[in-house]
């Protein structure tokens, strides 16, 4: 069985967001269990599995991610990833559409390489700052959002870029906040240099201390920031020290999240069962 590393949300290998791809037979998923030995296996942020779905039905293919330690609902840079493989590979062409457990997502693939991702727009509550936050983190925050129960994180806002880039968390501490992660963010202290925001994610709850590059965490970035920024359209930079750029482009309940990804490693998995 082939398995492939995608850095995504870049266009240089080891930057972006690691990825590892298995596109499996038509067919029923292997069972959980095997899922799971092998995304612990591969020990990266997300290992996406997909498999073709009959013609005819609203999506193409069926996709599902796992981080080491547990299964997820939604994400963006594994979908990215996927689709990349499935272009590249020229599995399929045009839009592709995923059946997963956020729903149906769409990824549209461009002359130029980059893949666009239409994702629900993550429903934003404001919330007081939680005491914990400010200790798990080692910082101040300036507010706080709760994004949903598809996202799943607590969005924070902090004083500067500074500030987001010279973070440290706690790992244990951000795992008992009783969110997936936490999405640390504050605006560019120079747009000039191309990007609007910035961000980092940190995820200890499910096995991953900080996600190089978060494209579901986008879907709460992009609506917190487009009325303070004032346009719909943004480019988000986080922060790792991968890092990685994120176009974003609101559009009411949907946000549109672009990027390019790299394959770096391209071989089989001898256990496939």
């Amino acid at each position: 069985m082939r398995i492939r590393i995608v850095d995504a949300f870049t266009d240089r290998p080891f930057s972006g967001n690691p990825a590892a791809v298995l596109l499996l037979e038509r067919g029923e998923f292997p069972d959980d269990d095997w899922l799971q030995r092998v995304a612990a296996e591969v020990n990266l942020s997300e290992t996406a599995f997909a498999h073709p779905l009959p013609e005819g039905g609203d999506a193409d293919w069926a996709l599902r991610w796992c981080t080491p330690t547990t299964e997820v609902d939604l994400c963006g840079h594994a979908t990215l990833a996927t689709a990349h493989v499935l272009h590249t590979t020229g599995a399929a062409t045009g839009t592709i559409r995923f059946a997963t457990r956020g729903g149906v997502l769409s990824a549209t693939a461009a002359d130029d390489g980059s893949i666009t991702l239409d994702f629900p727009t993550a429903p934003l509550t404001p919330v007081d700052v939680p005491r914990d936050a400010v200790a798990a983190l080692g910082a101040d925050i300036v507010s706080a959002q709760d994004t949903g129960p598809v996202v799943g994180d607590l969005l924070v806002e902090m004083a500067d870029e500074k500030t987001v880039r010279s973070l440290a968390p706690d790992a244990t501490a951000v795992a008992r906040l009783g969110h997936r992660g936490v999405i640390a963010t504050a605006r560019a202290d120079d747009p000039s240099l191309g990007h609007d925001f910035v961000s980092r994610f940190f995820a200890p709850a499910v096995g991953i201390y900080e996600d190089p590059v978060t494209g579901s965490a986008h879907t709460a970035l992009a609506p917190f920031w487009a009325p303070r920024i004032g346009r719909d359209d943004l480019t988000g930079l986080q922060a790792s020290a991968r890092t990685g750029l994120v176009r974003t482009a609101l559009r009411g309940d949907r946000t549109l999240l672009t990027g390019t990804a790299v394959t770096v490693i391209d071989g089989d998995l001898l256990v496939t069962g």
